[in-house]
């Protein structure tokens, strides 16, 4: 997304938990959105491994890495905290109100319900 020269608007319409939480976050500054009553989660990679120890260690040291650039992917788009604080963050499920996504910087409005007498109006002039 921030390869594509047309601002990109995200908005999470009841659940955004895991990438998808970083995909909203990546969004076009100013218009990364949140219904009120939506749920964001944030945490850590998670994955398995098999086979030999080395194998594992293998997988273990890439999934260590891809946690790192996340953690300062999510610290790039919220702009609001230390690597440390996005670390103590994802450390385990995190889940937020829309209000605290607000306060965490992972969305930039909570969408309110379009005020009836607007559209009322707008009718009338049909």
């Amino acid at each position: 997304m921030q390869y594509i020269q047309s601002p990109v608007s995200t908005c999470c319409y009841g659940q955004a938990c895991s990438m998808a939480s970083l995909l909203l976050a990546a969004g076009e500054p100013g218009k990364r959105y949140s219904l009120p009553n939506s749920s964001i989660m944030v945490h850590q990679p998670s994955g398995g491994a098999r086979g030999q120890a080395t194998d594992i260690a293998i997988h273990a040291k890439e999934i260590l890495r891809v946690r790192g650039r996340l953690n300062k992917i999510y610290q790039k788009h919220t702009k609001k905290h230390t690597l440390a604080d996005i670390e103590k963050a994802v450390e385990r499920d995190y889940f937020m109100t829309a209000e605290e996504a607000l306060e965490f910087g992972l969305i930039d409005m909570i969408m309110e319900k379009r005020d009836v007498s607007v559209d009322e109006e707008s009718s009338t002039h049909m």
